[in-house]
Formats: structure tokens, C-alpha cells, sequence
């Protein structure tokens, strides 16, 4: 009797584990957790939406929305991977939000076509595109090993650069304020107090530095008349969800663009859900989990284009929480993506964000874009830096970042070259890395090495 009341303790302390997917904590346990994955993904899953909404220079309205559908995709596609459907889903505790990734090609369509539909177009064949990187995972993945994604990534990173810098300043040359001291002031605090509370608090603090830095930096932009609460005020409560409302447009360069990025992403969520199992499970990921996983985030991409929702990805920072604190349970993170939905249906939320002043968002972002820039680095020196591996990083970062910041280099070019290859530096990276990765011999550090003593020897010899 005794080892069965052992045995039934057992299985009752399981049954509420943090550490166990199937696990079912307490609430006590369960929210307070939850909460810190949305702190941890909130900020990073609004900022893009902005930063679309000010390049097109949408009404406070549809900017709002623009927000919002955003987050309700977002939730939508965290319950997709925690619980799944028939065979998509990871069933692996991730969380799902709009990616920072693709704000250069979000971008680059926004100017090039002035308006969301052609981005939803884009994102909708795009989600096809991911959808077969699913099914076809296995192979595919041989075609993007790290120091292909790892090169793809760091340019990401590095054209994110300039985004970070004219919000720091105010936005975008020409407009009122930019570049003026009140600016370049509300920026620098706010990326002061992100670094110090990352740096150096612990817990909460650490983790929510993000959150931290824009609250002191809203509350100093307060004090100084920065803020605008138009759009608040003139936002609803309650949002009842218009598929199309934004409308979709399908344009051949843009679909290229974004259809890569979508492939791109796609092999950058094995290493998310990899990171996840690992981290968090202490074991490697099954291919069954990765193909519901990214054929999941395929149909996602399809349902955010209807919706009108950004495109999503899994986000890194919530893999680096559950690989530090080693909770998997998806109570806690159906509890997050309930949160991200509730936030989703109220409009005034979304309002909110947009009074953020853009110094304030810049000097928040401008760190986030740097660990992007770190996460490909390391991706990159998963391998060794041979003289092969060195020369695909070297000659697609140079190619994607020197045509995209020397865009008169192609002025002799076709106009539809010119919005492919000379609006985004990923788009040319990627290529670019894909196609040397394919041609340039593999050789390991030792082959290097002993062709460099054959040389040697050779031209004493001779």
C-alpha cells in the first residue's frame, strides 16, 4: 500500500511539472511564467508592424490594425505549434510572433508598391513556399548548412542597422524633428536603460529589459510633450477581425523576395526548435516535430495573409528563456498565447503602441538588431573558418550590403532588377551564399593546410 501511495505521489508531482510538455502546473505556477514569455516577445512582435505602418504612412486606424491582426496571428500560430492539427504543429513549447527578419523586404515592397496588399500577396505565396520546405525538410536542409543561414542572418542583422539609427533620429530624413537633439536624447536613454537592466538585473528585470527601456523612455517622452495619444483616443475596444481587409496584390518581384525569405526562415526554424529540444528536453528534435513544425508555419503564413497579419517566425528569445529555465509545460505557454490573443481583440492596445515616439522604439530595437547580427555570427563559426567558408561570408555579405547602400550602381539595370536585387541586401546574400556553398570545393582546415605545404615545397624545389 505504501509503494502505491508512493507511486500515486510520483505520478501526481508529474502531472504538475514545469519540466514536462504534458505537465499541468498550478495556475499560481503556470501564469506568472506565461506572463514573462509575452514580456519577453511583446515589444519585438508590434515593432515591425510600426515600422511598416510609418514607411506607408497609414492612418492611425489601419496602422492599429495592422498591429492587431498581427498579434492575433501570432496567437493563432503559438496554439497551432504548442497543440497541433492533424500532422501540423511541432507540439514543442515555442513561441510564434512577427519576425524582425523580414523587415527589409517589408519594407522594400512597402516603398516599392505603397501599400500592405502587395506584402500580403507576396506573404501568401510565400506560405506555400514554407509549406514545401516542410515536406521537404530532409533534403532541403542539406542545401542551407550554417554558414549559409549564418550568412543570411548576419546580413539581416546588418541591414536592420540603418532602420534602428533614423528612429533613433526620428524616423526618416525630412521629417519634422529629425535628426534634432530631443530626438537622438529620448534614443540614447532608452538603449541606456535596455543595456543596463540586460547587463546587469537579474530575473524579470533581465529578462524584460526591452519593456523596461521603452517604459522609462515613454514616461521621459511624456515629461517632454513627445507623445501623441490621437490614435488612442480615436481607437475601438473591441476588434472583430475583416479578412482582406488590407486588400492583396501579387508582384513578381516582391513574391521572389519574400518567397526566399519564407525558404530562409523555414531552415532558421530548424535551429529554433532544434535549440528548443535540446535546451529545454535534452534531446535532438524528430523530423516528425520539425515537419509539423514548418509545414504549421506555412499554413499560418496563409492565414496571416488573409487576416492581414504580418509575417511570423519562432522567436529566439523565448527558445533562450525555456533553454534557461528548463519550463517546457504548454500550460505555460497557452496561458502566453491567450494573453497575445486577448491584447489582439482590443484595439486600444494597438493604439497604445503606435504613440510610442520612434527615438524611443530605435533606441529599444537598435540592441535587438545587434543580437541578430550576433546569432548569425554564430551560426557561422558552428563551422570552421577555412579559406572556403571565410570567402561565402565575405563575398555575399559585400554583395548584398554594397549594391543595397550603392543603389545608383544599378541604375543601367531593368526596373524589375532593380526591385529585386537592389532593395534588399538579403535577397542578393542568400543567392549569393547558396550558390558559392554549391560550387566552391569543400575542404577542411588539414587540406587547406597541407595544399599551403605542397606550395611551399613546390617553389623551393623548383
Amino acid at each position: 500500500m505504501e509503494k502505491k501511495n508512493q507511486s500515486n505521489g510520483t505520478a501526481n508531482q508529474h502531472s504538475k511539472s514545469l519540466f514536462r510538455f504534458d505537465g499541468k502546473p498550478d495556475l499560481s505556477a503556470a501564469m506568472p511564467l506565461g506572463i514573462q514569455h509575452v514580456l519577453a516577445m511583446i515589444i519585438g512582435n508590434v515593432t515591425p508592424a510600426i515600422i511598416v505602418a510609418n514607411t506607408l504612412k497609414l492612418s492611425p486606424k489601419d496602422a492599429t490594425l495592422l498591429i492587431q491582426y498581427g498579434l492575433l496571428v501570432s496567437a493563432i500560430a503559438t496554439l497551432l505549434q504548442i497543440y497541433g492539427v492533424w500532422k501540423l504543429g511541432s507540439r514543442l513549447p515555442v513561441m510564434m510572433g512577427v519576425s524582425f527578419s523580414y523587415v527589409p523586404v517589408l519594407v522594400s515592397i512597402a516603398t516599392s508598391y505603397g501599400n500592405v496588399g502587395a506584402i500580403l500577396g507576396a506573404q501568401l505565396v510565400g506560405s506555400v513556399a514554407a509549406f514545401l520546405v516542410g515536406l521537404f525538410i530532409k533534403p532541403m536542409r542539406k542545401l542551407f548548412p550554417p554558414i549559409v543561414a549564418g550568412t543570411v542572418v548576419l546580413t539581416i542583422g546588418l541591414s536592420l542597422y540603418g532602420i534602428g539609427i533614423n528612429y533613433i533620429a526620428g524616423g526618416t530624413p525630412g521629417l519634422p524633428g529629425y535628426g534634432s537633439a530631443q530626438n537622438w536624447f529620448l534614443g540614447i536613454l532608452t538603449l541606456l536603460v535596455v543595456l543596463a537592466c540586460s547587463s546587469f538585473g537579474k530575473g524579470i528585470v533581465k529578462l524584460g529589459a526591452i519593456l523596461i527601456g521603452i517604459l522609462v523612455g515613454y514616461v521621459v517622452a511624456l515629461f517632454m510633450n513627445a507623445v501623441n495619444f490621437a490614435p488612442l483616443m480615436s481607437a475601438e475596444w473591441v476588434l472583430i477581425p475583416r479578412p482582406l481587409y488590407f486588400g492583396m496584390e501579387f508582384h513578381g518581384t516582391a513574391i521572389f523576395s519574400m518567397v526566399l525569405m519564407y525558404i530562409v526562415n523555414s531552415i532558421q526554424a530548424v535551429g529554433d526548435l532544434s535549440s528548443t529540444t535540446i535546451g529545454g528536453m535534452d534531446r535532438e528534435v524528430t523530423d516528425d516535430e520539425l515537419f509539423g513544425g514548418i509545414t504549421g508555419y506555412g499554413v499560418t503564413a496563409a492565414i496571416g495573409s488573409l487576416l492581414g497579419g504580418l509575417p511570423v517566425a519562432t522567436y529566439s528569445q523565448n527558445v533562450g528563456i525555456v533553454g534557461q529555465t528548463k519550463v517546457v509545460a504548454r500550460k505555460v505557454f497557452a496561458i502566453a498565447a491567450f494573453f497575445v490573443l486577448a491584447a489582439s481583440l482590443v484595439p486600444k492596445f494597438g493604439a497604445l503602441m503606435t504613440t510610442i515616439p520612434r527615438p524611443v522604439i530605435g533606441g529599444a530595437t537598435v540592441g535587438v538588431f545587434g543580437m541578430i547580427t550576433m546569432s548569425g555570427i554564430k551560426l557561422i563559426t558552428q563551422q570552421p573558418l577555412t579559406a572556403r567558408n571565410m570567402s561565402i561570408v565575405g563575398m555575399a555579405v559585400a554583395l548584398g550590403m554594397g549594391i543595397s547602400t550603392s543603389p545608383a550602381a544599378l541604375a543601367q539595370a531593368p526596373q524589375w532588377f532593380m526591385l529585386v536585387f537592389g532593395k534588399s541586401p538579403v535577397v542578393i546574400a542568400t543567392l549569393a551564399a547558396l550558390v558559392l556553398n554549391l560550387i566552391i570545393p569543400d575542404k577542411t582546415l588539414e587540406q587547406e593546410q597541407k595544399e599551403r605545404e605542397e606550395m611551399d615545397h613546390s617553389s623551393q624545389t623548383a
